[in-house]
């Protein structure tokens, strides 16, 4: 009878830790090809409240027989390469209303550095994104010496992608990152929209340096500012996320028309998805922030 006694209460305190090692253990979904073993796919996905024509709407014109990417650009890149992150939290964080918002922030993003429009352009001047996917006429080889990713010869390193890549280093380092030979073969990003996608969603989820925040951890909450973030004007919002991504070239500098430019396409974008401007959320501009890393004290710059 002891025995038996014995054998019940290993049993139990066996099973009482079974128990308690499940309650400390996050839950995680899956839901297919698109979010498995995360968190965050127990929530929407992206292609449950971003669909196909939402994308057509927000980037109408970039098949027009002008544009010079036509019938490059797609929704199922987008998804195939946002599968990546989703896991990660790209699109996937916080309510419907703020994963809404990350989308529109990227694409607001991506699509103001790869738009053709102008002021009295057809549609509207924020109709064009994604008119581009490489630069039409580069101004610079951009080969600069680096020993850890020097220049290959006869390949050109000019900006390519969703968001732009430059400079051999920023080549090399994002093809480690994605586990694209891009160092070499730099075009792989003008001939394959899912990995010009993924490129650019690595920069946004990815922090420029250690102990910064990313531009997606600024923009969903995951990040608070210091004291010295304060008194620099880094505050969450899309502003910051102008500031990681590029520094003084766009930010501490009033309200230049480029900072202008990508505000407007993310508020254009709100309210084609049903989400509205008046959603953008606070911080919008970087006019007044002082960078996160100045450009001459910068060892690469994008």
């Amino acid at each position: 009878m002891k025995a038996w006694s014995a054998v019940l209460l290993v049993v139990a305190v066996a099973f009482a830790a079974a128990a308690e090692a499940s309650k400390s253990k996050p839950k995680v979904c899956n839901k297919g090809w698109e979010c498995s073993g995360s968190i965050y796919c127990c929530n929407e996905t992206i292609s449950e409240y971003f669909r196909v024509y939402q994308f057509e709407n927000l980037f109408s014109k970039r098949n027009a027989p002008v544009a010079h990417a036509v019938g490059f650009w797609d929704y199922q890149s987008f998804i195939l390469a946002a599968s990546v992150y989703e896991p990660l939290g790209f699109g996937t964080t916080g309510d419907k209303v703020t994963k809404m918002r990350e989308v529109a922030a990227f694409l607001g993003h991506v699509g103001s550095k790869t738009s053709c429009g102008y002021g009295v352009a057809t549609g509207g001047p924020l109709a064009w994104g994604l008119c581009y996917n490489h630069e039409m006429s580069p101004s610079q080889d951009y080969c600069d010496p680096n020993y850890l990713y020097p220049c290959v010869e006869g390949v050109q390193y000019y900006g390519r992608g969703a968001l732009p890549v430059y400079w051999n280093y920023n080549y090399g380092l994002l093809g480690d990152a994605i586990k694209v030979d891009l160092l070499n073969h730099p075009e792989n990003l003008e001939q394959n929209a899912t990995l010009a996608f993924e490129a650019a969603m690595w920069r946004w989820m990815t922090p420029m340096k250690k102990k910064q925040p990313s531009a997606h951890d600024v923009f969903v909450g995951n990040w608070k500012p210091t004291k010295n973030d304060t008194l620099s004007k880094r505050l969450p919002g899309f502003g910051l996320t102008m500031n990681i991504l590029y520094g003084d070239l766009i930010c501490s500098q009033g309200f230049i028309d480029p900072m202008n430019n990508m505000i407007s396409h993310y508020q254009y974008y709100l309210d084609l998805m049903g989400i509205g401007r008046e959603n953008s959320g606070d911080n919008l501009d970087c006019s007044e922030q002082v960078v996160f890393n100045p450009s001459y004290k910068a060892d690469t710059a994008t």
